[in-house]
């Protein structure tokens, strides 16, 4: 087969010869997927036969979020196949079940005007039911003899019949019982209807519209003969991307065993573009397309005295631009994760264990690609869809770090040294401790060769006591008096466990905002390290406890200021 080629430019003998040019429906099929962080980009295949001369190819089946300007046609050819240009429009596409689906939506609208015309029969009933209900609340009122009005001079004496009114009062009593279960039945009856209605309704606005919006890329090609072609159309959408999510499984060994540090990588895939992605084959890049490729400019700043006449609203000068945040993405190249798995079997059982398939890596100098095995379904409706990338096996070095002023725990760390190949991705990532789920944290970025710590939860082998040893305040000087505030402390920590461990305490000591404000650091430990992580007066102690053994450390500071001023502490 021949390469295509594209020719740049559209000219005015093209653009007569097109009217002559047939048009000829190509139907594609969605073959791969290639998401980022941000977006997607799609391919479509479509194998067809031409004859020899100008044709216009219409792609109707892309969807309506495909990026204009990202859409790109090229191919193979058994002959020569010249592209002279592509034009996309958006354009509104009937359904094929147009029929069907306005008789489904007819026979929901008969429904709910059916249910309609029953709730407004079961109101009339629960409207004669109340109505009943105050006819009988009036002739219980009723009095047994009927009084003259006032004014109206008296009758002769007349029979009066005989009313049994225990029998009327039964009559009212039974009357209002059966008016009141007719009116709870009608009420019953309402609201099993409303909610059929509502049912309906809902039903009625989620079908889908009689036409769907979808682009269609008009391809002008000529042929030089009788030809089969395959050809491929690529396409960015945005709402699509996906995120790393990691596992980390910390085995902590024992005596005689080192730990072993597990870390899974996986990802979460979601896409909202409007087509579903059916038995694909995705790849996952790290790039990121965005409209701005190229770092923003910066203006120059001046400074100079401010005018003598002061205005209403002084002019200051423009903070610096905020620096973006690197959100990069980050793979690593490892070996298949089942073969351990595979050596074991072999050796013990015909029993094999499950192992994820993980995905194929192909770096570059600035992304990373992963071939995620298989094909895959994600549909277009936002919900993450989970793939295994691949799983790294790393020889941390294990510590126990504590800081006991505000906590007096131990917590295991372990420190990983990220291997050559490309980096990490920042994400959360799940912490397992000897299989025991212990927590959450996140990854930032990582390049090859970095250093991270992993907190995998409190290590109740590790007793930690904190506890302050003196405190004083006072004055000293003689001509000039000064004020001191002095504090010791005094930390313990034991180790339980049967082999040595790495320790680390965190603290720290005030510092001083003003000249005159002396802070000195007394007592017989000396920190190994100060300001740690760039924080001023925050110190660690480091140092190796071996199995039961117990360490003391001890240390204080002293602030010394003039004696005419307050100090606080912040």
């Amino acid at each position: 087969m021949r390469t295509l080629v594209a020719i740049t430019g559209v000219f005015a003998a093209v653009l007569a010869s097109r009217a002559a040019a047939d048009e000829i429906p190509v139907t594609s099929r969605l073959a791969t997927v290639t998401v980022f962080p941000a977006g997607a980009e799609a391919t479509r295949a479509a194998r067809l036969a031409l004859a020899k001369g100008e044709h216009t190819l219409i792609f109707d089946d892309l969807p309506a979020e495909a990026v204009p300007g990202s859409i790109r046609v090229d191919g193979k050819a058994t002959a020569g196949l010249d592209i002279q240009s592509v034009d996309t429009r958006r354009r509104y596409i009937p359904r094929a079940d147009q029929e069907a689906l306005q008789a489904e939506r007819k026979g929901i609208e008969d429904e709910i005007e059916k249910l309609r015309d029953e709730r407004g029969l079961v109101q009339g009933q629960e409207d004669a039911a109340q109505t009943q209900k105050r006819l009988l609340q009036n002739l219980a009122q009723m009095p047994g003899h009927p009084q003259p009005e006032e004014g109206q001079p008296a009758q002769a004496a007349q029979p009066i019949p005989h009313t049994d009114w225990q029998q009327v009062l039964s009559l009212i009593g039974s009357g209002m019982t059966e008016a009141q279960r007719m009116a709870l039945d009608a009420e019953v009856k309402k609201r099993d209807l409303d909610r059929r209605i509502e049912d309906l309704e809902k039903k009625l606005s989620a079908l889908a519209p009689g036409r769907s919006e979808q682009t269609e890329v008009k391809v002008f090609v000529v042929a030089a003969a009788p030809l089969e072609a395959d050809l491929t159309v690529r396409y960015q959408v945005r709402n699509a991307g996906w995120a790393p999510r990691y596992d980390a499984r910390l085995a902590t060994g024992s005596k005689t065993a080192p730990p072993l540090l597990e870390l899974a990588r996986r990802a979460d895939i979601v896409q909202r573009t409007g087509e579903s992605w059916d038995n694909i084959a995705l790849l996952l890049s790290t790039t990121r397309p965005t409209a701005n490729a190229a770092a923003p400019t910066i203006d120059t700043v001046t400074v100079d005295f401010e005018p003598e006449a002061k205005e209403a609203l002084a002019r200051s000068a423009p903070p610096p631009a905020p620096m973006a945040a690197y959100d990069g993405l980050a793979v690593r190249k490892k070996a298949a994760p089942g073969a351990g798995a595979e050596s074991a079997a072999a050796e013990a059982a015909p029993e094999l264990d499950v192992a994820e398939q993980g995905a194929t890596i192909e770096t570059a100098p600035f992304q990373a690609v992963f071939a995620v095995p298989g094909r895959l379904t994600v549909p277009s409706t936002g919900e993450a869809k989970r793939v295994f990338l691949q799983q790294d096996g790393i020889e941390p070095v294990l510590s126990v770090r504590t800081v006991p002023k505000l906590d007096a725990k131990a917590y295991l760390y372990a420190k990983l040294i990220l291997p050559k190949g490309s980096p990490l991705l920042p994400g959360a990532v799940s912490l397992f401790r000897d299989g025991t789920f212990v927590g959450t944290g996140t990854l930032p970025v990582l390049s090859p060769g970095e250093e991270h710590e992993l907190g995998f939860g409190a290590d109740d082998q590790v007793r930690v006591r904190h506890a302050i040893a003196d405190e004083k305040r006072g004055e000293t000087g003689l001509i000039s008096s000064a004020r001191t505030d002095s504090r010791n402390y005094r930390i313990t920590v034991k180790n339980m466990h049967e082999r040595a461990v790495e320790l680390v305490v965190h603290d720290h000591i005030p510092v001083s905002q003003n000249d005159d404000i002396k802070v000195e650091f007394v007592g017989p430990a000396q920190p190994s390290k100060k300001d740690i992580d760039g924080k001023r007066g925050v110190i660690a102690f480091e140092s190796k406890l071996g199995p039961e053994e117990e360490r003391l450390i001890e240390f204080g500071y002293r602030v010394i200021w003039p004696g005419a001023r307050a100090i606080v502490y912040h």
